[in-house]
C-alpha cells in the first residue's frame, strides 16, 4: 500500500479513517482549544514549586555548526535564539553538548569546559533575552543543558572518521561501522575518569545559568550503550545494577557538588533491532542475527518487540534518585531511524520506511502514555510529533489533556517553523509553508559534511550554498 502524505489528510474524517485504515492507535481532538485554559496553554509544577508556563518542550539539536574548540559560532546562535522565540517554556538542554573532546559525535559539536564557558553562558542568555523580548515573562521558563559523551558513534577529530568508544563488542554494530574483534574496551579507570568529567560539567552548567542538566541515555549513545551492556563484565556490565551505576554514580556525584541542581535524563525506552537496506527494493529490514541481547526494552529473540520491564525498573530508580524530569524517545537515528524520527523522506544514508510513519508516531505516544500511567509524579516528555504536521496540535492536545503526557517535544518542526508553538497558543492560523514535511535535509546535511538546518523551508538556509549542494546530491 502506498503510504499517503499528511498534508492530503485535510479532514479530521480523512485522519482518523486513514489511522483506521493502517491500525495505527492515535487518538486526537477535532478541534483545538485556545486561550490561557486550553490544555497545551496549562503550567506544569515542578514538586519544588517551579512553574513551567506552558505544555510545549523544544527537543535538543545539534547543528554540526561550531568551532573545532567547540565554541558555538553566529549559526548555534541563531539556532537558540529561535528557541526562545518558539514560546516554549521548557528547553531540553539546547543540544548535546560534550563533557571532552574524544566524546564529541563530531568535530564540530559544542563542548563544555573552563574556555568555553562565556561563550555557553551568552549562548544561553540569547534565547533568554529573545524570548523575554517577544514574550515578557522568563520567570516561567526552564533552560537545561544536555550533557553527553557519543561513545560508539564519536568523531572528534574528522566528519568521516568514526573513533568509537565502546562498553561491550556488538554482533551487528561491530560489523556495519568496521570496528575489528580486538578494539579495546573502555577501562572501568577509563569509566570513573568520565564520571568526574561529568561532575565538573555539571558544576560549570549550573554556574552560568543552567537550571537542570540532562544525563543523555538514549539513540545509542554512551550513557545509552550502558544500559545495554549485558555481555560486559564487571562493576559497569551484566546485571541491570550494574548497567545503571554509570547513572547512579553521575547523579550522586553533581548531588554532592551541586546539591540544587535539577536533572533530566532523556531515555530511548525501547529498541528494534538493527535495520539495513533491502538492496531490491530499498526498504529497511532488520537484520537477522541469532544472538542479539542487546537491546534495551526489548525482547532478545524478537527483534521488532518491545518489552518495558527494565524501563520500568530503570524510571524507578530516577525516582529514587531524585530524578524529577524524564524525556522520552526510542532506538537510534544510526541502526533504526524509522522507529527514532518519523520520516516520508529518509536521509541520504537511510533507507526507505518499513512501515507507514504515522505508525512509528503511534507507537512512541502509546509507549510514553503507558510509561506515564505507571509513573505519575514523574514529569514526561513525549516524541515523534513533528511528522504530525497539521495534526499535530490535535494529537498533542489530546494526550496532554488526557494526562497521557505531561510536555510535547518539538524537534525538527522547531528548525523550518520556530513560531508554531506560539502560534498554537495565540489561536493564529498556521502556516502550512512552514511546517516541517520531514524531507530530512537536516539530517542528510550534516550525514555529508555540512552544518545542519531547515535547507527547504528556512529562507534562512535556502541562500546558504549547501542548499544547491543538497539539491545535487538528492538527485544523484
Amino acid at each position: 500500500m502506498a503510504y499517503r502524505t499528511i498534508a492530503q489528510l485535510k479532514t479530521a474524517e480523512l485522519f482518523a479513517a486513514y489511522l483506521q485504515q493502517i491500525g495505527a492507535d492515535l487518538p486526537f481532538d477535532a478541534e483545538i482549544e485556545h486561550g490561557p485554559q486550553a490544555p497545551l496553554a496549562q503550567p506544569y509544577n515542578l514538586p519544588d514549586g517551579f512553574k513551567i508556563g506552558n505544555r510545549f518542550c523544544v527537543q535538543p539539536m545539534e547543528g554540526w555548526d561550531g568551532t573545532s574548540d567547540g565554541l558555538p559560532t553566529d549559526l548555534t546562535v541563531r539556532r537558540w535564539e529561535n528557541f526562545g522565540r518558539s514560546g516554549a517554556k521548557l528547553i531540553w538542554g539546547g543540544e548535546a553538548v560534550a563533557v571532552m573532546h574524544e566524546g564529541r559525535a563530531n568535530p564540530n559539536q559544542l563542548m563544555i569546559n573552563e574556555a568555553t564557558l562565556p561563550a555557553l553562558k551568552a549562548l544561553r542568555l540569547s534565547l533568554l533575552n529573545t524570548h523575554g523580548e517577544l514574550y515578557g515573562n522568563t520567570d516561567d521558563l526552564l533552560i537545561g543543558l544536555q550533557l553527553t559523551h557519543s561513545g560508539r558513534f564519536a568523531r572528534p577529530n574528522e566528519k568521516a572518521r568514526l573513533e568509537p568508544v565502546i562498553l561491550y563488542h556488538h554482533p551487528v554494530l561491530d560489523q556495519r561501522f568496521n570496528i575489528p574483534a580486538d578494539y579495546p574496551l573502555m577501562s572501568d579507570t577509563h569509566i570513573q575518569a568520565l564520571i568526574a568529567t561529568f561532575v565538573d560539567a555539571a558544576e560549570m552548567a549550573a554556574s552560568i545559568g543552567f537550571q537542570f542538566v540532562d544525563l543523555k541515555h538514549c539513540h545509542g549513545y554512551l550513557g545509552h550503550e550502558f544500559l545495554s551492556a549485558v555481555s560486559r563484565p564487571g562493576p559497569y556490565g551484566g546485571s541491570f545494577e550494574n548497567r545503571t551505576r554509570f547513572l547512579r554514580e553521575l547523579v550522586t556525584g553533581i548531588r554532592q557538588r551541586v546539591p540544587r541542581l535539577r536533572f533530566g535524563v532523556r531515555l530511548s525506552a525501547f529498541d528494534f533491532a538493527a535495520f539495513q537496506t533491502d538492496p531490491d527494493s530499498g526498504v529497511g529490514q532488520p537484520v537477522a542475527h541469532p544472538d542479539y541481547p542487546f537491546r534495551f526494552g526489548g525482547a532478545a529473540d524478537d527483534p521488532l518487540s518491545i518489552d518495558l520491564g527494565e524501563t520500568a525498573r530503570f524510571l524507578e530508580l530516577l525516582c529514587e534518585l531524585g530524578v524529577e524530569l524524564v524525556n522520552l524517545t526510542a532506538g537510534s537515528p544510526y541502526y533504526v531511524p524509522h522507529i527514532q524520527r518519523p520520516a516520508f523522506f529518509p536521509p541520504s544514508d537511510g533507507y526507505q520506511p518499513p512501515e507507514d510513519p504515522l505508525m512509528g508516531v503511534a507507537r512512541q505516544v502509546k509507549m510514553a502514555a503507558d510509561l506515564k500511567q505507571r509513573f505519575p509524579n514523574l514529569l514526561m516528555v513525549g516524541s515523534a510529533y513533528s511528522y504530525l504536521q497539521e495534526w499535530l496540535p490535535n494529537v498533542a492536545q489530546y494526550n496532554v489533556r488526557q494526562g497521557r503526557i505531561d510536555l510535547v517535544g518539538l524537534g525538527r518542526m522547531i528548525l523550518s517553523y520556530p513560531e508554531f508553538p506560539a502560534d498554537i497558543l495565540s489561536g493564529k492560523t498556521l502556516n502550512r509553508k512552514r511546517l516541517c514535511r520531514t524531507f530530512s535535509d537536516c539530517t542528510t546535511a550534516p550525514r555529508k559534511g555540512m552544518v545542519s538546518g531547515c535547507y527547504p523551508l528556512d529562507p534562512y538556509y535556502k541562500e546558504r550554498p549547501e542548499a544547491g549542494t543538497l539539491i545535487t546530491l538528492k538527485k544523484s
